[in-house]
């Protein structure tokens, strides 16, 4: 990992606002990397922080399995993800598979805000970090 970092931003619906209120209170730091999203979360991110955020397709629509993707081919280097456990979700077999490629390829992934404040406040986050792209 370089020390600007790709860091990949993911809400379900009745998540947003807490994912749009952590991002805002933590705007200076995602400035200072390239940020990520999925289909309206990157949308309200955008407006929301006026930052450029790269936005893949909505999650339902397969915006998950493209951030998986991009988990695989080594361009993505951290996972915000603010999910709901207890909502049942029709895709929720690519959230899932999402889940288990970030570990596989050894991807910083925060599912709640106290994960999420723990990891942008790492000194590893401004440094470069070798860490292997895939278990063995």
């Amino acid at each position: 990992m370089r020390a600007r970092k790709q860091i990949v931003l993911i809400a379900h619906d009745n998540r947003k606002t807490d994912l749009l209120e952590w991002a805002r209170f933590n705007r200076e730091t995602l400035a200072q990397h390239d940020l990520h999203a999925t289909g309206t979360t990157g949308s309200l991110l955008a407006k929301e922080l006026d930052l450029h955020v790269h936005r893949f397709l909505s999650g339902p629509l397969g915006g998950d399995q493209q951030v998986g993707a991009a988990i695989a081919e080594g361009r993505v280097d951290v996972v915000i993800f603010f999910w709901d456990p207890l909502e049942p979700h029709p895709h929720d077999v690519d959230v899932k598979a999402l889940l288990r490629i970030a570990v596989v390829y050894n991807v910083p992934i925060a599912c709640n805000r106290s994960t999420a404040d723990f990891v942008l406040s790492s000194p590893l986050l401004s440094e470069a970090y070798p860490r292997p792209l895939a278990t063995s």
